[in-house]
């Protein structure tokens, strides 16, 4: 398919639907919705969150947010009857809420729960209830191999999407799959704003918590066009992994403050080394599409007619034994280089 085409593809993808972002007031649920306004054709772009006044300050940072095509309802996961509401006459559910941060997850474990594994759970019921066409939940890397509460859940969360594709009979939708990725490079709450704001400030070193740290790298623009793409081709099942660079957590803090020292803290509870996004276990049952990677159902992989019919024409490329996607056995590298340009243009971006 040429530029062009997967241009009109993704246009007529889009054109007339109404699409769904819970936690859309996120750094990703924003740029989504702008894309979705500025290029592409929705019928209606709905924001369902539970903060009025994040809702409030999304509609009054662009003009691009008080499209006519816009909508604010605002509810929580945890309510099943509010998304239900919420879902009436939804095409196509973008999944981003969750509660994310590591430390709070470890101490107020229950919340966690009720929001990323019991939500995941109200929002597969209410798609099918309301007839929704296709559901794709955001998660993490967090989730492969969990050794925090937060990847637990999402390891949970995700399971219960997969598992959702059995429950919807014989009409064949919604169709449920997960887009896995790391931190968005510069997105809210991460360590590049940070040690921005550490060095605007006089801070000569950089508080790092293990030199030998590794970590995928994407960018938030790059985040919504991987969804954008997984949305077309899901047929239900999937866990979309995109191929990424990695970068050394001391070359980033090399590219925000050269020749200065870091501090090393030691390696903060729930926090890994490398990120997984591929486990070995995994890796049995994933294929290569090019610029992406598909872990296939495991009972789907070993039946070979249901793999064929879950495959169509797309094609791909089997693993070799033993494969293990991890930041720290990856063939892509940003230099220091690399990464000041990087976060020259990031820190330029509205929505960070």
């Amino acid at each position: 398919m040429t530029t062009t085409e997967k241009m009109m593809s993704e246009h007529k993808f889009f054109h007339g639907k109404n699409i769904l972002i819970t936690g859309g007031t996120g750094s990703f649920g924003r740029a989504f919705a702008k894309k979705l306004l500025t290029q592409f054709s929705p019928n209606k772009v709905i924001i369902f969150s539970r903060d009025e006044w994040k809702q409030w300050e999304m509609k009054g940072s662009s003009p691009i947010f008080q499209d006519s095509r816009m909508r604010y309802f605002l509810g929580d996961v945890r309510d099943a009857k509010r998304l239900s509401r919420a879902f009436n006459e939804v095409d196509i559910v973008i999944h981003a809420a969750a509660l994310k941060q590591v430390p709070a997850a470890e101490y107020n474990p229950s919340e966690f729960v009720k929001t990323n594994v019991l939500g995941a759970m109200n929002i597969i019921d209410a798609a099918i209830e309301c007839g929704v066409k296709k559901v794709l939940a955001l998660s993490t890397d967090k989730a492969v191999n969990p050794v925090n509460l937060y990847g637990a859940t999402k390891l949970c969360s995700d399971k219960l999407f997969l598992a959702g594709n059995a429950y919807v009979g014989a009409r064949g939708h919604p169709t449920f799959s997960v887009v896995r990725y790391g931190n968005v490079a510069a997105s809210r709450g991460s360590i590049i704003p940070l040690w921005l704001k550490m060095v605007a400030k006089g801070k000569k070193s950089l508080p790092v918590t293990d030199p030998r740290m590794t970590r995928f790298w994407i960018t938030l623009d790059e985040a919504v066009n991987f969804v954008i793409e997984c949305a077309q081709v899901s047929q239900g099942g999937e866990v979309f992994v995109p191929k990424l660079p990695s970068v050394r957590i001391v070359d980033i803090a090399e590219a925000i403050a050269p020749g200065e020292p870091i501090e090393v803290l030691g390696v903060r509870e729930g926090e890994k080394i490398h990120e997984l996004m591929v486990s070995m276990d995994d890796s049995r049952h994933t294929l290569d599409f090019g610029n992406y990677f598909i872990i296939v159902p495991e009972f789907t992989f070993q039946d070979k007619a249901l793999l064929n019919r879950f495959l169509g024409e797309r094609k791909h490329a089997t693993l070799s034994e033993g494969f293990v996607y991890s930041s720290d056995n990856n063939p892509q590298w940003l230099s220091t280089e690399d990464i000041q340009k990087q976060i020259k243009q990031l820190t330029t971006h509205e929505d960070y």
